[in-house]
């Protein structure tokens, strides 16, 4: 029987990360960078299943070489850095999931042999004495977080010597001991400063030299970080922004610069995408922009939100319009009315919905 490649791209901490952060957020990051690992697999690996903070994958009768293994290895751990980096860069949430999302690691761990498989309705599923050693190999002495480890005999079957060293990859042998049965293995640590990490888009951050078209103040009778929730968390929209026909957006994303969601109104699609702009250390902002509205060329709401105390908050909405030509500018002040009206029914709406979730 031909051997096969196991392979398990691990997330380090996601044990304390779950249980010490806000659920909802957490459960969203890690499933954001289990979708980006999935997106980094370049060898044609199938994907057996999700392993809760685990993706187990198999490539059945064949084994890439020792070039392409490397590859496949460098460029998971590249999408996994550059994901939470990016994270970090563009987060406007506050939570502790959000904020501690960068401190998560990543290990890989990789095997060779037979393997065979079951059929679960459908499904194939591997399993064989080679599924079981790779799953034990990932309870390890390895002494970091953050690390590829390849049994012996993987690193054998594509030639790769005990002691290989590169920029990135530095290998050691070890050994350990599973149910009286000893396996082989090299590991090496991973210098996450030498990963070759694609440049994200950086945040659309906008200055405006007018005062607002138009400006509402409201309080409301929860935390800041609560307001923040609910208004950047789009499964709530259809709550409090009434007319719309729907909301189209990534549920398994938390909402950063650069998020985009879709409004659909009367079969009409508006696109909006998050950006930011200047604000005082005290205060929370999120903004809004969509370039799809007529009559005005681009369209930003800004949600400035200032703590009371630990349960109350202000918020203060701006909304700018930008027309490039005086028609539009002319057209604008028409329905400058109507959409200072929607704004101000949307956040009645929203002070409800706050109100709601508190009984």
């Amino acid at each position: 029987m031909q051997k096969s490649l196991l392979f398990i791209p691990d997330i380090s901490g996601y044990t304390k990360f779950i249980q010490s952060t806000e659920i909802e957020h957490a459960e969203h990051v890690i499933a954001e960078i289990l979708e980006v690992l999935i997106a980094a697999n370049t060898e044609e690996l199938k994907l057996a299943e999700i392993e809760g903070d685990a993706l187990f994958f198999y490539k059945e009768g064949s084994i890439p070489s020792q070039e392409r293994l490397l590859a496949q290895v460098e460029g998971m751990f590249s999408a996994f850095y550059g994901h939470l980096k990016m994270m970090e860069k563009n987060r406007i949430c506050t939570c502790n999931a959000c904020a501690t999302a960068p401190n998560l690691e990543l290990k890989i761990v990789a095997h060779t042999g037979a393997i065979q498989f079951l059929k679960v309705q459908g499904n194939k599923k591997p399993f064989g004495s080679s599924v079981i050693t790779v799953h034990r190999l990932l309870k390890n002495s390895v002494n970091s977080n953050n690390y590829v480890l390849l049994s012996k005999d993987l690193s054998n079957s594509v030639d790769m010597k005990p002691t290989y060293q590169s920029d990135l990859f530095g290998f050691k042998e070890a050994k350990e001991e599973y149910d009286d049965v000893m396996v082989d293995y090299i590991y090496s640590n991973i210098d996450v400063e030498q990963l070759q990490i694609t440049p994200f888009e950086k945040p659309f951050k906008v200055n405006f030299k007018k005062v607002p078209d138009a400006i509402f103040d409201m309080e409301f009778n929860t935390s800041a970080n609560e307001l923040l929730e609910i208004i950047t968390n789009y499964k709530y929209r259809g709550s409090w922004v009434k007319g719309v026909d729907s909301f189209v957006f990534n549920e398994n994303e938390v909402t950063r610069l650069g998020t985009e969601h879709t409004c659909i109104v009367n079969g009409k699609q508006l696109d909006f995408v998050t950006v930011i702009k200047d604000c005082q250390p005290n205060e929370i902002i999120y903004g809004e922009l969509t370039k799809s509205p007529p009559p005005v060329d681009e369209l930003y709401n800004f949600f400035i939100i200032t703590p009371i105390n630990e349960t109350s908050c202000r918020m203060k909405v701006e909304i700018y319009a930008v027309s490039k030509s005086p028609f539009k500018k002319l057209l604008f002040l028409f329905v400058k009315g109507v959409l200072k009206k929607s704004t101000a029914n949307s956040l009645e709406n929203l002070k409800t919905l706050v109100n709601s979730k508190k009984k």
